[in-house]
């Protein structure tokens, strides 16, 4: 790693610093919205404590001024407490780490595949240009893109687990779930198909990548149109340059001005939407973990706003935005690799 690199790098990691305040400080500002009664609520874990709501008030500080709750209140996040989760009758942080394996696992096979194929299509059809296979992937990319997820997972569901009895919702079948739970299967990763490969455990496997294959699908339908249309766009840009000009000019070879030169500047623009599309995948697919009743951070996070379980919300949030920090610092760091004079600039 060069030292340009190594300084762009430590540059962008203390920038994260301020953005994670801002992001504190921003869901902070809306627990102000409640009195200081309603955020005493959120402590209570048994009924027979509401009669002690003054005390939890001035236990925790909730009549203190605004500056000394906000400090109080990041102390208590940097030591793991985000509060209790009256909707799932667990600590906030024991939720978020007991329903993120499967988002995580959904993100898993769905981002990757979302875009690949995205930046191949997206790339083929640039080369490609106004013959059938362009006009092809455009109207893929249209169709997919106006599919409403919910409809598309319900209407997978009702041809493929209704009509043809395979690939049921959730994570796993019932006799998977019963090994699972029993002890016998050790969970390593919370993330079946990898914990299945550590187990050794071959029918498991078959069965949690069955249960992936609806959602997954889903996921790469509606989500790979926009990286298509991007990646098109963006080639097509590349195409038309003097440096390609120059190249093929100076006798190189097409494929080698495709493949070297064209397709790795035409990825600086596709690097935004993908981070934010894997960002998206692992703070939680609300809709898609819905339908298919996949119980990760999406499924969890909107059952807990339907319980009106405010410290469920409120630590979704504050994990949904660190997600999106670190992806967009991560974007900020492929941008630097792929095109060395960002970090220089």
């Amino acid at each position: 790693m060069s030292a340009s690199m190594r300084t762009y790098i430590i540059r962008r990691l203390l920038l994260i610093i301020p953005v994670l305040i801002g992001v504190t400080l921003l869901i902070f500002a809306i627990t102000q919205l409640f009195s200081p009664v309603e955020r005493a609520s959120l402590y209570i874990r048994d009924p027979r404590q509401a009669k002690d709501l003054p005390s939890i008030i001035k236990k925790y500080g909730l009549d203190l001024p605004v500056y000394i709750q906000y400090f109080r209140w990041i102390d208590q996040v940097l030591h793991g407490n985000l509060g209790w989760s009256e909707s799932t009758h667990m600590p906030v942080l024991k939720a978020l780490i007991t329903h993120f394996p499967a988002t995580a696992e959904l993100a898993l096979y769905a981002a990757p595949l979302t875009i690949i194929i995205g930046i191949l299509l997206g790339k083929l059809a640039a080369i490609k240009k106004d013959t059938a296979v362009d006009h092809a992937t455009r109207i893929m990319a249209i169709i997919g893109w106006s599919l409403p997820s919910f409809w598309l997972g319900i209407m997978l569901l009702a041809i493929f687990y209704g009509g043809l009895g395979i690939f049921s919702p959730g994570r796993l079948s019932v006799w998977a779930e019963n090994l699972v739970l029993s002890g016998e299967f050790k969970v390593y990763t919370g993330l079946y198909t990898i914990d299945a490969i550590l187990n050794l455990n071959g029918a498991v496997l078959l069965d949690a990548l069955s249960h992936l294959a609806l959602p997954v699908t889903t996921l790469v339908t509606i989500n790979i149109a926009l990286l298509m249309r991007i990646m098109r766009s963006s080639m097509l840009e590349q195409l038309n340059k003097t440096y390609v000009i120059a190249a093929r000019a100076r006798g190189l070879k097409w494929k080698t001005v495709i493949d070297k030169h064209a397709t790795k500047n035409a990825l600086i623009s596709v690097v935004t939407i993908s981070g934010l599309l894997t960002a998206g995948m692992l703070s939680g697919m609300v809709i898609t973990e819905t339908v298919f009743e996949f119980k990760g951070i999406g499924y969890w996070a909107a059952h807990a706003a339907t319980q009106l379980d405010i410290p469920a919300v409120l630590g979704f949030a504050l994990f949904a935005g660190t997600i999106f920090v670190i992806a967009n610092l991560i974007v900020d760091i492929l941008y630097a690799y792929i095109d060395p004079r960002i970090r220089l600039g």
